[in-house]
């Protein structure tokens, strides 16, 4: 049991979601990371959420991560991207953290004085996130990085970052990388220019550079050899839910705008509003089921994956890929639902549906999980060289 219910959890969340609601429009006009409920979030604990009990956090897993990201969601998804990173790299962190690693990391993270982040993609790889060239070199007593990573959300913003290196001596097969945690302290992190995207403008998604970076080396991840097991055992899982949440409460949240629009825009020729109308209704019906469905979808498969069941892998592979469709459709029929108020950049649905673009190409892609689905349906391997 953990050891704070989730209802506390999620009554704590949207009050870390009231905060952002209040600032998402800055947030997003101004490309501004969002400070304020991403601080709100570690002083009320969650930021121990996904680390489990003997190491001092909530002992909570991919479902509570998944229904805290959904409530940050609606109100700013680029605050819910934000922590949804810090919960993944924080499950990375714990998830073979040795004693030193616990009190260098997890501990500081379970006091709320410490924010995480993964640093995975690479412009030479693209969306093959498990297929590094960032090198690591092994000296007596440290190892030393260089290399580029590129869409590092909370760049240059966090405490520390999760990265996956390749040693240059060897022929490793995809998925045979190490994970290492770099401070954001670290001489030679090198970053690129402030983000300014199309959506998630407030996220920080910028490059970094590791020109020789140096850290010790017990600040390498688990042992060699189970590096394959970080991507589909913790990376992608915990992802896949922070990501799945987050769009969930993108279109939930375009939805409700539009419904109470309906209900409030009257005809001024009749007694009427738009609600009334039957190709309304039935519009609304079928959005409706449409988050519904997918709703149930992703709960189902979080839930599924933290009991550990055997099919939860491709569960979670779809729930991603379903909610990236869900989004796109739901907000996009919510905007024409609306009319031509929802284009005015003032409008919320104009940011909804920016933030909502990122659902397919944000790895693993749509693709790739349709893929992985299919070869784990069919009992091939997920991974081929």
């Amino acid at each position: 049991m953990p050891v704070i219910r989730l209802e506390k959890v999620l009554a704590l969340a949207e009050e870390a979601a009231e905060v952002a609601s209040r600032l998402a429009d800055r947030t997003d006009r101004a490309a501004r990371w969002p400070e304020e409920p991403l601080r709100t979030l570690q002083a009320s604990g969650l930021a121990g959420l996904v680390i489990s009990e003997d190491k001092g956090g909530w002992g909570h897993g991919m479902y509570a991560l998944l229904r805290v990201c959904e409530t940050l969601g609606r109100a700013c998804a680029s605050t819910s991207l934000c922590f949804g990173m810090h919960g993944v790299a924080s499950a990375v962190l714990a998830s073979k953290a040795t004693d030193l690693q616990r009190e260098r990391f997890l501990q500081p993270i379970v006091d709320g004085v410490h924010l995480t982040t993964l640093a995975l993609s690479e412009p030479s790889s693209g969306s093959s996130f498990w297929i590094p060239t960032t090198t690591l070199v092994a000296r007596s007593d440290s190892i030393v990085l260089d290399g580029f990573k590129s869409f590092v959300t909370n760049g240059g913003r966090a405490d520390s970052y999760v990265l996956n290196v390749v040693s240059p001596d060897t022929e490793d097969e995809p998925g045979e990388f190490s994970c290492v945690a770099v401070p954001g302290t670290s001489a030679g992190l090198v970053w690129g220019p402030s983000w300014d995207g199309l959506g998630m403008r407030g996220n920080s998604s910028c490059s970094v550079e590791l020109a020789s970076v140096e850290v010790p080396r017990d600040h390498v991840l688990g042992q060699p050899g189970d590096h394959v097991w970080y991507v589909f055992g913790i990376v992608a899982p915990y992802f896949i839910a922070a990501m799945t949440g987050t769009y969930l409460g993108i279109a939930d949240a375009a939805f409700k705008i539009t419904t109470a629009m309906l209900g409030a825009r009257r005809f001024s020729y009749s007694s009427r509003v738009l609600a009334d109308e039957d190709v309304i209704q039935a519009d609304v019906g079928e959005l409706w089921a449409v988050i519904e469905r997918t709703r149930h979808l992703s709960y189902q498969a979080a839930s599924a994956a933290d009991a550990g069941e055997d099919q939860a892998l491709p569960s979670l592979f779809s729930a991603k890929a379903e909610v990236a469709r869900a989004v796109e459709t739901v907000v996009d029929r919510c905007m024409t639902l609306a009319g031509g108020s929802a284009y005015a950049t003032s409008s919320p649905l104009w940011r909804h549906l920016r933030d909502a673009r990122a659902a397919h190409v944000m790895s693993p892609t749509t693709h790739l999980l349709r893929l992985w689905t299919g070869r784990s349906v069919l009992g091939k391997p997920l991974l081929r060289s």
